[in-house]
């Protein structure tokens, strides 16, 4: 038996709203694939979509900023070889032999979309452009991008360089983790301290466009289209955005973003700390690491049930609290016990709702 110890409750009156109310309005996309998705569940909140392979351009620069930051330090000099000189496309124009630091390169891949920012960061963390693309393709599979296929760390148009919006949108996710990261792609305009002008961020929601814009990266090509990544956040909420060859990205953005921040809003389904149970008069001692946050449809709230339960582990049984919407599990939470129970039993949460809402 893979579960142990069940119960099953209605929860719905002791959640914690942080938002709105919610709406039913609806929209259009030029988008050809997309899809939102909420950061911290990684729940996706609409999709268009969004498991096509498809060509992403500039976007691909997530990744190369994400393996930069994870293996490099800021102040790393780097020095700029013949091959970043020579890239194509969009560029910051470094030239052979000239040094920048790993952080102003990354602003200006980030901001900027340097292709020949890309090939020095890939020939400095990864010994060459072959050997960090490696990386590239290790952490997509970790991640879980089994969608997704690397050939360079720029983006420009290659057989076999691909993803999809669903398989960006984890990627964002797993980025943004990172402050490093974040404060880059929040980035309106950084001055590098080996030019004496700015670079100014591409990513037009930054500029006033859209008041909760928290970052993103653009990209481009002919055979790609116009495609983006972005983030947004609004009451405590924080949404991943993807568009693929999207001919207005920018409307399509914003219309995802209202939409969803008003048709959802996040509750705290279980609290940090330790909780008491009783079963049959014995009491259970149960803790919870971490709050328990997740996006939710007002209309959603009524369906909620949770069950906490048993499962075998090469270390023994461990608790979890499962979290369900009718017959879809949409969150399960790993517990730590006091005491391990051997046989099934039915718990009465009398004691851990006054526990946590008295």
């Amino acid at each position: 038996m893979r579960i142990f110890l069940f119960v099953s409750i209605f929860i719905v009156l002791f959640l914690f709203p942080t938002s709105g109310l919610a709406t039913n309005e609806t929209f259009t996309l030029s988008a050809e694939h997309a899809i939102v998705m909420e950061s911290e569940s990684g729940k996706v909140l609409y999709d268009k979509d969004a498991n096509v392979k498809k060509p992403i351009a500039s976007i691909t620069k997530i990744m190369t900023a994400l393996i930069a930051i994870e293996n490099g330090q800021l102040d790393d000099p780097v020095v700029i070889s013949e091959n970043a000189e020579q890239i194509h496309g969009s560029s910051l124009y470094l030239k052979k032999g000239e040094q920048m630091t790993l952080e102003s390169l990354l602003y200006g891949l980030m901001l900027r979309s340097g292709n020949d920012a890309s090939i020095a960061i890939a020939e400095h963390i990864g010994g060459s452009e072959e050997g960090f693309v490696a990386m590239m393709n290790e952490k997509a599979e970790k991640i879980g991008m089994t969608n997704t296929h690397f050939k360079n760390p720029h983006g420009l148009d290659e057989e076999d360089h691909y993803s999809t919006a669903y398989d960006m949108a984890l990627l964002m996710r797993e980025a943004i983790k990172h402050e490093q990261f974040q404060q880059i792609s929040e980035t309106k305009k950084y001055k590098p301290k080996e030019k004496d002008y700015p670079y100014i961020n591409k990513n037009q929601l930054l500029h006033g466009m859209y008041d909760a814009s928290t970052g993103g990266k653009t990209g481009f090509t002919k055979r790609s289209g116009r495609t983006l990544v972005s983030t947004a956040k609004k009451n405590k909420m924080t949404l991943i955005a993807v568009t693929l060859n999207a001919p207005d990205d920018w409307k399509d953005h914003m219309a995802m973003f209202e939409t969803t921040f008003s048709t959802y809003s996040i509750f705290t389904l279980m609290k940090k700390g330790w909780f008491t149970v009783q079963n049959e008069g014995e009491q259970l001692h149960f803790y919870v690491r971490d709050d328990v946050i997740y996006p939710l449809q007002h209309n959603e709230k009524e369906a909620l049930q949770m069950k906490v339960i048993w499962k075998k582990t090469n270390e023994g049984k461990k608790p979890y609290a499962q979290f369900h919407i009718e017959e879809e599990i949409i969150q399960t939470i790993p517990l730590e016990a006091k005491e391990k129970e051997e046989e099934p039993f039915y718990i009465k949460l009398k004691d851990w709702f006054l526990r946590w809402w008295k």
